[in-house]
């Protein structure tokens, strides 16, 4: 163990059995296991058990396993399989040659099915899915047994030989435990444990017609690969007497401990796969990796960080309570980050042409920008200034409220790292909408400084220069859904938010933004945290909004402190 176990212990009961197994000697090393099914793309509820799992083997000086419990070849692909691995890998974790697969182990779990019937402890049931369904009985109402109940042990061996070999059809039989129909856990109620499938496994091809379930397979599994502490979320509570039970009653090479902690709920979003897929069906949103998803490639095209994620759930407490987290808490997370690391950059996503008419024709010059304020170390960069400019149709208005401090006729702001301009008229088009603003500058104020005589201005507006400005698109995202609990009120697609995109076609750039990474964070200033989509063209980048600048956490957070 690291000194530093005794801390990370106390964090969490997790942490704490961990600490105390290990400290009582019940095991040598610590092994724990990320079990995915490869029927999908991972999304932010996965991190949590992702960066537990792997976190608590990495603080233990243990190792995790990356498995896939690949059991139902009708909706797994190889496709998923790779993207799992990838999101696994951008996430920061590396599984080393400890990747396995549940269907590795087929045909041991197979031996295994045929201990069971050996032992009388399991038995083929022809009974179709409804009427398994129907004998299983109610939370009120104990089960009834199957009239196969009773099939002799031999006959069993059989029929199951025969199910293996593709005698049957799909769905006409099941291999069952035989425990206890009466029991309060209708888990306990004879459960199934193989059933017949003629489909392709995207592994092991067309070696196999009959399948365990995950219940089957997946403690069988652990214990196969000696994991010490199978860390689960409170789902799979109920599900524990079976594993336990199977565990028990098989010839296995060690005894996994299964441990459940609450699984991560996330305000304005849903985590649930069956929505996601209808999402996607339905084309509501553009594919799996739409920024909007809670996917982890949706939030890495977003461009949130992975240490965001992590910190974020490093963030939320490890227990046996389901609770929701504030979306907010995960943007609190992204801004802290990006605010120390992403460059700054200047952006006008509704330009409004600034002329400024003391300011020689033709002319121009660079000017010194800062790329961090954050990071000394990030230099500077030029810029240039010149007699146009566009600043944000925002910053302008021609009969401002009381409150309003930023350009208006008559009054003088400062330019980022440029000069003090003075509104002194405007330029209306045929409809009486103002197309420009005609100012002056004040050449003593180069770099923003104040002026020889000490007037002040309350306003620094960002600007881009007609020179060199690239157009782009900005994406700008909010929540998927409208509402903190979607369909809590009834169809939860009645919640999807109308305006969780506005796409920008007419944005100014800084010309060195065109010269950005794809999924590089970058701040454009007074606006949020941004980074350059795939859908980019030479001449034509695409950006997509992280999180705005304003920090709804935080600010909750002080005012719940004062």
């Amino acid at each position: 163990m690291r000194d530093d176990n005794t801390t990370q212990a106390a964090r969490d009961f997790i942490r704490e059995v961990v600490h105390g197994d290990l400290s009582r000697g019940h095991h040598d090393a610590i092994v724990t296991r990320f079990p995915p099914e490869p029927n999908g793309y991972l999304h932010i509820g996965h991190a949590k058990s992702i960066c537990l799992n792997f976190g608590i083997a990495g603080e233990f000086a243990g190792k995790c396993h990356l498995r896939f419990d690949d059991t139902n070849p009708v909706k797994e692909e190889h496709e998923f399989i790779d993207a799992i691995k990838e999101d696994v890998r951008w996430l920061g974790f590396d599984w080393g040659l400890n990747a396995h697969y549940a269907s590795d182990y087929f045909e041991r779990l197979y031996e295994w099915a045929e201990h069971l019937i050996r032992a009388g402890l399991a038995y083929v049931d022809d009974l179709s899915a409804d009427e398994i369904r129907i004998f299983r009985g109610t939370l009120t109402e104990p089960g009834r047994n199957s009239p196969y109940r009773t099939r002799p042990v031999e006959e069993n061996l059989d029929l199951f030989r025969r199910m293996r070999k593709g005698e049957f059809a799909d769905g006409t039989r099941v291999l069952r435990a035989k425990i206890d129909m009466e029991s309060g856990n209708i888990n306990l109620r004879d459960p199934v444990l193989y059933r017949i499938l003629h489909e392709p496994h995207p592994r092991s091809g067309d070696s196999w017609c009959v399948y365990p379930t995950y219940d089957f397979a997946h403690g069988q599994s652990d214990a196969i690969e000696g994991i010490t502490h199978s860390l689960c979320t409170l789902e799979f509570e109920d599900h524990r007497p079976l594993y336990d039970w199977l565990i028990k009653h098989l010839p296995v090479p060690s005894q996994p401990q299964q441990y459940e902690f609450s699984r991560l709920n996330l305000s304005h979003t849903v985590l649930s796969k069956r929505v996601l897929v209808q999402l996607v069906r339905d084309g509501r949103v553009n594919g799996w990796d739409d920024p909007r998803m809670p996917t982890l490639r949706g939030l890495r095209r977003r461009g949130v960080p992975a240490a965001a994620i992590r910190d974020f759930v490093g963030r939320l407490a490890i227990t046996k309570t389901d609770g929701t987290v504030e979306m907010a808490l995960l943007e609190h997370c992204v801004r802290e980050l990006l605010n120390k690391t992403a460059e700054r950059r200047m952006a006008i996503l509704r330009p409004l042409k600034v002329i400024i008419d003391n300011y020689p024709e033709g002319s121009g010059e660079l000017l010194e920008a800062i790329n961090n304020p954050e990071d000394e170390n990030a230099g500077s960069r030029p810029i240039t200034f010149s007699r146009e400019i566009f600043i944000e149709r925002e910053d302008f208005m021609e009969s401002p409220p009381k409150k309003f401090f930023r350009l208006a006729p008559g009054r003088e702001v400062r330019l980022r790292y440029a000069y003090f301009i003075r509104c002194v008229g405007t330029v209306k088009d045929a409809t009486g909408q103002v197309v420009a603003l005609q100012c002056t500058y004040d050449p003593e104020t180069r770099g923003g400084i104040s002026p020889p005589d000490g007037r002040k201005v309350k306003a620094t507006l960002h600007w881009v220069s007609s020179q060199d400005a690239v157009s782009g698109e900005v994406r700008c995202y909010d929540h998927l859904f409208s509402r903190p609990d979607p369909g809590a009120d009834g169809d939860i697609m009645e919640d999807l938010n109308p305006h969780s995109l506005e796409s920008l076609r007419n944005c100014l750039l800084e010309p060195v933004l065109a010269e950005s990474p794809v999924g590089q964070p970058v701040q454009f200033e007074r606006q949020g945290y941004f980074c350059l989509d795939r859908d980019s063209l030479p001449g034509r980048p695409v950006f997509n909004r992280t999180v705005g600048l304003r920090d709804t956490w935080a600010r909750l957070q002080a005012k719940q402190q004062a």
